[in-house]
C-alpha cells in the first residue's frame, strides 16, 4: 500500500516515516507542504497521512483537492488539536480518520491503515472478481460453436444489450438457458447489480409468494423475521425465472401485477415496494401451446415473451458437437492438471451420430468420463459411453420385475432432470412421496 506523508515538521515527519516504514507492506513517500503533495498526485497512492496545518495551504483545502482528483485515496487528518468542531467538518468533507498528536499515534495510525488495506484488498478483490466474472460470461467465449443456428442466438442477446427488454429463452433441457441468462446480464449495464436465479419449478406452491416477493415477521407459522423476496434481491440487476411454465395458474395473476407495476407486495405487508430489475424467463415448453390449453395466462405470456431466443438442441448444430467436445477436453484438463487428450476419429464419428437427447450438459459429462477412463493421448470411440443410450432396451433384455423397472425408470429421470423430484413427479405423473420413498430405499440398500 502505498502513503504519502504531508508532515511540515521535519523532525515529526521523519519519524511517522520511520515508524511506517517498519511494515513491509507498506510503500512510504514523505513531503512538506501541500502543493508537492498535490502535484505528485499521479503517483496513485492508496494514503495521504496529513498534518492540518501546513504552511502553504489548510488541512481541509488538501482533503479537497485531493478528493477532487482521485475519490479512491484515503486521507487521514492529524493534528495538535482535538476540535470537535473540526473533527465533524473534516469527516463530512471525506477524511477517512482524524488523529491527534499523542504517545499512542504510532499505534492508532498503524490500526487505522491496516483498515485501509484490508478495506481497499476487499475493493480490489471486488473489482477483480467483477472482471472475471464479465470475462466468464463474454458470450462469443462461452456459448461456444459456428453453425448458423448458434450465430442467430448470438445476434439475438447481441440485440438484448442494447435494451432492457424482457427475454425469454425456450430449448430442451440442458442447451445452456441460463448461460443465456448470465451472457445477457454480464454484457449488459446491469453487471454490476445482481443477478438472481430462481426455480420456479423447485418451489413448493404455497411458497411461490414469499419466495419471490418476500414476508413480514409473523405473516404466517415460521415467519420468525422479515425476508426479502427474490425481486428485491435482484433490485438494479436481473431476475432469472427457469422453468416459468411450471408456475401455478393461481399465483400467475400477482405476477402480472408485479410486471405492470413494478411493485411487490410483502407477504403479510400491505405497503407496496417498487422494484426495477429485468426479467428474463426460461421454459423447455412451449408456452404459447400452454396458453392454449389454459394452464398458463394468456396476458402474463404476452408480457414475459420479449424477445424470445430459442437455443437449438445440439443435434441440429453439426460440427458444434466436436468444437464444444474440445472446449470441454481443455476446460476439464485444466481444471484437474493433467494433459490434455486428443479426439481420435472413431472418437469423432461416435459423437457425431450421436443425438444427446441430454444437450451440451449431456456431452460435457460424457467427455469427462471419457477422459477418465482413456489410458492413452487420445480418446477412442471405446471410451466414450452414452447412459441414456437404449436403457430401457437393456433393461428388457435384464427380465426384472415390474418394481425395477419402475425403479430404473424413476433414477433415469432424477439423472436427466438433476433430481428435481417435483420436476420428475410431474414429468411421470407419479407423487413426490413415491419418489422420495424410493431415494430413501436406495439410500438403504
Amino acid at each position: 500500500m502505498k502513503i504519502f506523508i504531508v508532515e511540515d515538521n521535519d523532525w515529526y515527519n521523519r519519524l511517522l516515516v520511520h515508524n511506517l516504514s517498519l511494515n513491509p507492506d507498506f510503500e512510504i513517500e514523505s513531503y512538506f507542504n501541500g502543493k508537492d503533495c498535490l502535484a505528485h498526485l499521479d503517483r496513485q497512492p492508496d494514503v495521504v497521512t496529513l498534518d492540518y496545518r501546513l504552511p502553504d495551504m489548510s488541512g481541509i483545502e488538501v482533503l479537497r483537492k485531493i478528493r477532487q482528483e482521485n475519490d479512491r485515496i484515503q486521507v487521514i487528518l492529524i493534528s495538535e488539536q482535538d476540535d470537535i468542531e473540526v473533527v465533524v467538518d473534516l469527516l463530512k468533507e471525506g477524511a477517512y480518520d482524524y488523529i491527534v498528536k499523542s504517545n499512542d499515534i504510532k499505534e492508532r495510525l498503524h490500526n487505522t491503515l491496516l483498515n485501509i488495506q484490508e478495506s481497499v484488498g476487499l475493493q480490489n478483490e471486488i473489482t477483480e472478481l467483477r472482471r472475471e466474472v464479465q470475462r466468464k460470461y463474454a458470450f462469443s467465449d462461452r456459448i461456444i460453436g459456428e453453425s448458423d443456428p448458434i450465430k442467430r442466438v448470438h445476434e439475438l442477446i447481441n440485440k438484448a444489450l442494447n435494451t432492457n427488454i424482457n427475454v425469454s429463452v425456450s430449448g430442451e433441457t440442458g442447451t445452456g438457458k441460463e448461460l443465456v441468462a448470465k451472457a445477457i446480464h454480464y454484457n449488459s449495464d446491469r453487471k454490476s447489480s445482481p443477478f438472481v436465479a430462481v426455480n420456479v419449478s423447485a418451489i413448493p406452491s404455497e411458497l411461490v409468494e414469499s419466495e419471490l416477493f418476500g414476508h413480514e415477521k409473523g405473516a404466517f407459522t415460521g415467519a420468525s423475521s422479515q425476508r426479502k423476496g427474490k425481486f428485491e434481491e435482484a433490485d438494479n440487476g436481473t431476475i432469472f425465472l427457469d422453468e416459468i411454465g411450471e408456475m401455478e395458474l393461481g399465483f400467475q395473476a400477482k405476477m402480472l401485477r408485479t410486471l405492470q407495476e413494478k411493485e411487490i407486495t410483502r407477504v403479510g405487508s400491505n405497503k407496496t415496494i417498487k422494484v426495477n430489475c429485468r426479467i428474463i424467463t426460461a421454459t423447455n415448453k412451449n408456452l404459447a401451446l400452454e396458453v392454449k390449453e389454459e394452464n398458463f395466462r394468456k396476458d402474463l405470456y404476452y408480457r414475459l415473451i420479449g424477445l424470445p431466443i430459442e437455443l437449438p438442441p445440439l443435434r441440429e448444430r453439426g460440427n458444434d458437437v466436436l468444437i464444444l467436445a474440445k472446449h470441454f477436453m481443455v476446460e476439464f484438463s485444466k481444471e484437474n492438471k493433467i494433459p490434455v487428450k486428443k479426439l481420435a476419429e472413431d472418437a469423432r464419428k461416435k459423437l457425431l451420430n450421436y443425438t444427446f437427447p441430454g444437450n451440451v450438459r449431456e456431452l460435457k459429462s460424457v467427455i469427462e468420463l471419457a477422459i477418465t477412463l482413456s489410458e492413452e493421448d487420445q480418446i477412442s470411440a471405446g471410451d466414450i459411453l452414452f447412459n441414456s443410450e437404449n436403457i430401457m432396451e437393456d433393461s428388457y433384455s435384464e427380465g426384472l420385475t415390474l418394481k425395477e423397472y419402475e425403479r430404473r425408470i424413476v433414477f433415469s429421470y432424477l439423472q436427466k432432470y438433476n433430481n428435481d423430484v417435483r420436476l420428475v413427479a410431474k414429468k411421470l405423473d407419479i407423487g413426490s412421496a413415491t419418489i422420495y420413498r424410493m431415494i430413501k430405499a436406495e439410500k438403504e440398500r
